[in-house]
């Protein structure tokens, strides 16, 4: 066979021939790139020389072999690829990526409600507090917290580990650093030393400036004061972006010893106190390492609920703080916040929503909702004004962490190298469009993997990677709360829109690398995207797919319409979709259309499915690898579906109903559940039961699972093997979960059981003798005897039946 017919037939092209429409289209990537290359694209400049699929049909390489020879065209055997996926034969995989996928976005059903402060107060820690406007920024500004701040203070802080030890070294040092995360607790721990040290004389700092430029008359005598140094994106709640913010990050990254050296002669000429809040990263690490910088880990959340709980409380029944705390653990409560483990001050936040809700003044419905906002507020912090200078290097620090969160949002659960490099991909997306003329590069030596988490509130753990044959360890990151991923790319994706660019171009170039990890995250969460905002999501994130020469973006293609097609809305719009594609002069489309119709989704249900394939295979030619390739794999899907019965009727129907290519469908199909992995084959729902056969042939996974389906499979694969032009595939592929089998003692035993159903007749017995005696024979691969003699014992049992 030449290699143009082997083409036709696998429906599979070089892997330099296809890209997404906006570089065929001569569109660029928008953004104001022009012709800047992108230094992190595999592929070079593979999109220059590449062919428009438009030009050249399938009827184009149906005709003249073109080898010079001027024999006619051989027509293609396309059973000979008979066990080959859309991918080309690579890994179609990702069964379990797919559902840690799905998990990660089974809160996007409902929708979240954002929750503001509308009184210009944040809660930091266990205390709120005011938003000091900013004015002139050369006057060095000091302000006194109120009596009545420290006052309550006192009634809700929760004392945290190392508390003590702090107070001791403030008291030697005159100066002290704290290291953590906004909303961890640290302002609050920082107010209850000063107060403590100084009787309640505790002043703020103007944090726009650095330590080495307080003065001695900026100081209060006998005082305590508290300095919180900015980061690239350390702006509290409420506070809204200010120009000159790039200046205003810089006093953390340049803080050293003989800066607190010198702050602390200062403090102890005045008989003062003075306490620096840093936040976790380069500088907070360096700083933990000297004698002034220490860890504030945040108090525990149950205590700081119900600390706050009782100061609202206060006055009411004995029993009102019980019921509140009960509130608080009651799952659809848990549920609506998304969140592991609050932080004090989110903690303060629904201690208030509790007890407004204790009162009557707020009701369940109102009080889920108002959870439902944590998460949102979370990303909304995360992500405001966070470009503010709008031009690099200064804004690349805070682009470098929002990229990191959005990754993680994509890859929540999965490795965390391939989240970070995702991140570093992205970052470099949303740099070159916020500045064009400037290419950004990376930072070698960081953030650390250990702090790196801490600033999109993730955490890393050991975990393991299923890839199907095997399960590998993997350092894995993920969310501290599974509402965050929703909520990342919700704030995103419907809040800046100019975002939306680098994102789509980002989750494309995702969708076209070849691990299963990478890009099943990438289509997944593009069909999300698109069931947010279809009309936008389709034409920017799908067809671009859809359209190229590259299998792995077809197949992510088509995984991003199902995953849209949750959506009861947006469902009408994918049928539409693929009923159009379908009947498309474009063979890209038509096989996109093909493998969306082996998630159900799109369809509605099984049948719907089934009736699809059905229509496009009924019109292509019975040899026509483009259509039954991709067609075969999605049957094949459906059958693992967990509705196995309707798709074995209706393979039963296609062979009866005498068509050829119906038939060769059907043979396909079953050729399909002989060779290919389980985990292959069904990769975006949770068939229970297929998980412990994920390794397995999908045949033997249903013999498992189903075993009272053995006499359909059974009449379908002597069919199969009775078929002159599918008959040698059959058989190999036979042989092929035969070698399997018999190192797999549980495998052995189902098919040793199977076997007597296809040895019906002498003609089957011979067959499947001859299979076995070419097995144990092989020189090279000899088949184990004893597995083998049980086979052979088998197969004779076949004849009494």
């Amino acid at each position: 066979m030449s290699d143009q017919d082997d083409e036709a037939a696998t429906g599979s092209d070089t892997p330099d021939s296809g890209h997404d429409r906006d570089h065929r289209d001569g569109r660029g990537d928008g953004g104001g790139r022009g012709e800047r290359a992108d230094p992190h694209d595999r592929g070079g400049d593979r999109g220059k020389d590449r062919v428009d699929r438009g030009d050249r049909g399938r009827g184009d390489r149906d005709g003249d072999r073109g080898d010079g020879t001027g024999e006619p065209p051989r027509e293609p055997d396309v059973f000979a690829v008979a066990d080959r996926g859309p991918l080309a034969g690579g890994d179609t995989g990702g069964a379990a990526t797919a559902r840690r996928a799905l998990r990660t976005w089974a809160s996007t059903a409902g929708d979240r409600h954002t929750s503001v402060q509308g009184d210009g107060t944040f809660f930091e820690g266990n205390q709120f507090f005011s938003v000091y406007g900013f004015g002139d920024a050369s006057r060095f500004v000091r302000g006194p917290v109120p009596p009545e701040t420290l006052a309550h203070l006192a009634q809700v802080y929760c004392e945290i580990t190392g508390y003590q030890r702090m107070k001791e070294r403030l008291r030697e040092n005159r100066v002290l650093v704290l290291c953590g995360e906004p909303g961890s607790g640290r302002k609050a721990t920082a107010l209850a030393l000063l107060d403590e040290v100084t009787g309640g004389k505790v002043f703020r700092l103007d944090p726009r400036h650095g330590v080495d430029e307080i003065t001695g008359e900026a100081l209060r005598e006998g005082g305590g004061h508290l300095m919180e140094l900015l980061t690239e994106d350390s702006r509290t709640e409420g506070e809204a972006p200010r120009e000159g913010a790039a200046t205003a990050r810089r006093p953390a990254a340049r803080l050293s010893e003989l800066h607190l050296d010198r702050f602390g002669e200062l403090l102890r000429s005045r008989d003062a106190y003075g306490i620096v809040l840093v936040e976790s990263g380069e500088p907070a690490d360096r700083l933990l390492r000297g004698r002034y910088g220490m860890y504030c880990a945040p108090p525990p959340a149950d205590e700081v609920l119900r600390r706050h709980l009782r100061e609202r409380l206060r006055g009411e029944p004995a029993e009102a703080l019980g019921a509140a705390r009960a509130l608080a653990a009651r799952p659809d409560v848990v549920r609506a916040l998304g969140l592991e483990e609050l932080r004090p001050r989110e903690a303060a936040r629904l201690a208030e929503h509790l007890a407004r809700h204790w009162r009557g003044e707020m009701t369940d419905d109102q009080l889920l909702s108002e959870c439902a906002g944590f998460v949102t507020t979370q990303a909304r912090e995360w992500f405001a004004g966070a470009d503010r200078p709008g031009v690099l290097p200064e804004a690349l620090p805070a682009l470098n962490a929002g990229a990191f969160r959005i990754a993680v949002a994509v890859f929540d659960g999965s490795a965390y190298s391939l989240a970070a490099e995702a991140a570093e991909l992205l970052a470099w997306e949303l740099a070159v469009t916020l500045d064009p003329g400037q290419a950004p590069g990376r930072r070698l030596f960081g953030a650390h993997a250990e702090h790196r988490p801490t600033r999109a509130r993730a955490v890393l753990e050991d975990g393991e990677l299923d890839l199907g044959p095997a399960k590998v360890p993997v350092r894995a990151v993920r969310f501290r709360g599974e509402a965050l991923a929703a909520a990342v790319l919700g704030e995103i994706w419907h809040g800046y829109h100019n975002v939306r660019g680098p994102v789509a171009r980002w989750l494309r170039a995702l969708c076209d690398d070849p691990r299963a990890e990478v890009w099943v995250r990438a289509s997944v969460a593009a069909g999300v995207l698109c069931s947010w905002d279809w009309i936008h999501g389709f034409r920017e994130l799908i067809v671009p797919l859809a359209v190229t020469d590259v299998p792995v973006t077809r197949l992510a293609a088509a995984t991003a319409l199902a995953e849209s097609a949750r959506d009861p809305r947006i469902r009408p719009a994918v049928a539409s979709v693929l009923k159009d594609w379908a009947v498309a002069e474009d063979s890209t489309l038509v096989a996109t259309a093909l493998l969306a119709h082996g998630f159900v989704l799109a369809a509605g249900d099984v049948s719907g499915s089934l009736d699809a394939l059905a229509r496009v295979v009924r019109t292509c030619e019975p040899a026509d690898g483009d259509v039954l390739v991709p067609a075969s794999f999605s049957t094949a899907r459906l059958l693992a579906s967990g509705e196995p019965e309707p798709v074995l009727r209706r393979l039963r129907q296609w062979l009866e109903d005498g068509r050829l290519n119906l038939a060769n469908l059907v043979h396909l199909t079953v050729i399909r559940a002989l060779s290919t992995r389980t985990t292959h084959l069904w990769a975006l729902r949770d068939v229970p039961g297929l998980d412990e056969h994920a390794a397995r042939p999908l045949l033997v996974a249903l013999l498992a699972t189903r075993p009272e389906l053995a006499p359909e499979l059974a009449w379908l694969l002597r069919h199969t093997l009775a078929t002159a032009r599918s008959g040698g595939a059959a058989l190999e592929a036979l042989g092929g979960l035969l070698r399997r089998a018999a190192k797999d003692p549980e495998a052995l035993g189902r098919v040793c059981a199977f076997l007597p159903r296809l040895a019906v007749d002498r003609r089957d017995r011979d067959r499947l003798r001859g299979l076995l005696n070419e097995l144990v024979r092989d020189r090279d691969r000899p088949l184990d005897r004893s597995a083998a003699r049980r086979m052979w014992d088998a197969v004779t049992e076949g004849a009494n039946r």
